[in-house]
């Protein structure tokens, strides 16, 4: 258990700092919604509120398997802002080599088994 609340804290950070830095450096977040979305910049900054909704409350027992959906929910809506980058092989403001745009793509379904791991799955022996 302790494990599990560990790395609750660490992905609980990651999305917080996720989501601020959708608000400190705005340009490369919008710089890889795709064409056929609209209003790149709103998108974007939804994106991180929720980023950061989603990391404090995944820290709150009381809110913590709705988050955890909320965050996976949002992982699934990035996907296409991810594989955009990829396909133009740059985002914007970001050192990442192409390579590294498409390692991301990957990392997607790690972030969404990490989440639903430590706050949507219930805990089966305390019956919940």
């Amino acid at each position: 258990m302790k494990l599990k609340a560990f790395l609750r804290d660490i992905l609980a950070v990651f999305f917080v700092m996720a989501g601020m830095n959708h608000f400190r450096v705005p340009s490369m977040y919008v710089s890889v919604v795709p064409a056929w979305l609209p209003w790149p910049a709103n998108l974007s900054a939804i994106a991180g509120v929720c980023e950061i909704l989603g990391g404090v409350g995944i820290l709150l027992p009381g809110l913590r398997r709705a988050a955890g959906w909320g965050l996976v929910a949002l992982l699934v809506a990035v996907f296409p802002a991810n594989l955009n980058a990829a396909l133009v092989r740059h985002m914007q403001g970001s050192s990442l080599s192409p390579a590294m745009l498409w390692a991301r793509l990957p990392l997607q379904a790690v972030l969404i088994a990490w989440v639903a791991w430590v706050a949507v799955a219930r805990d089966r022996r305390l019956g919940i």
